[in-house]
């Protein structure tokens, strides 16, 4: 039963990245959730600040998220008003506001390892450990899983909800704006899902784990279609299927399970780029 529950957590974690990584690998911007995942740090702190815990909550998740939207926003203000490179302006952004979440936490949390406990660290072996005490059959499902389940339905519901605006915003943001719809309010939309994304999923897997599944899944079908839809259907599956195979390689390596999914995915990354080499395309 734990292995179930290890696995389902790596799909629970793989489905939305894999979602919201389609539109940023399409955007060019995968790296932003590596940025995001450094950027949150001084959102967390100003929350445990203001709280006075370090406890995961609804309040730190704003925090977070809120800092996260602040970053792609410094994204954007460097790339188009101070003409940066869009790589030079991710590193910019992340490493300013990484490095004053580290300042803020030396200052003022220095006993609190807030950096490690609420944003980078996270190990999936102790998953079926983490149980609540309602008295109730509940008792017998991981905590994680509820919050990654909510998660999941949320992601399904922006993308099918929001389709047609992420698509065209995407695809073609000019034309979009030409019949009024709003390319700057999606881009920050799906930039908040990301952040909301990376900071929930992090808690459970680590950062590691969660850029992987926001990169390699939709890398590895953006080089077997040429359709959106059918992009997101087989990075979904290549999220599955890593997250399966990822742990029977952990359990046959006696090794990091985050790790061997991450490798993983690698693997059906390598294979992809050889089947797109020979020209198979998927409708």
């Amino acid at each position: 039963m734990d292995a179930f529950f290890i696995i389902l957590t790596g799909i629970l974690v793989a489905l939305p990245c894999a979602m919201l990584g389609c539109f940023l690998v399409l955007r060019q911007m995968s790296m932003v959730g590596d940025a995001i995942s450094h950027a949150v740090l001084p959102g967390i702190v100003i929350a445990f600040l203001i709280s006075g815990t370090a406890e995961p909550s609804l309040f730190m998740l704003s925090g977070a998220v809120l800092m996260g939207v602040f970053c792609t926003f410094l994204i954007e203000l460097f790339t188009k008003k101070a003409g940066v490179q869009g790589d030079a302006a991710i590193g910019l952004a992340f490493t300013f506001l990484f490095a004053i979440g580290v300042i803020m936490i030396a200052a003022y949390a220095e006993n609190v390892h807030l950096d490690q406990d609420c944003v980078l660290h996270g190990e999936m072996i102790t998953i079926p450990l983490i149980l609540a005490d309602t008295g109730t059959f509940l008792d017998h499902i991981p905590i994680p899983l509820w919050s990654l389940s909510v998660l999941f339905l949320a992601v399904i519901a922006f993308v099918v909800i929001g389709y047609k605006g992420l698509y065209l915003t995407t695809f073609d943001p000019e034309y979009a704006d030409s019949i009024g719809v709003p390319t700057t309010r999606w881009h920050y939309m799906l930039m908040a899902a990301v952040s909301a994304t990376t900071v929930i999923a992090f808690e459970s897997v680590g950062a590691v784990l969660v850029i992987a599944f926001l990169v390699a899944p939709p890398a590895t079908a953006y080089l077997l279609t040429n359709k959106l839809n059918t992009m997101i259907l087989l990075a979904c599956g290549f999220g599955i299927l890593s997250a399966i195979t990822g742990y029977y390689l952990a359990v046959v390596l006696d090794g990091s399970v985050a790790g061997a999914m991450s490798v993983m995915m690698g693997v059906w990354f390598i294979l992809a780029f050889f089947l797109h080499k020979r020209g198979l395309v998927i409708a």
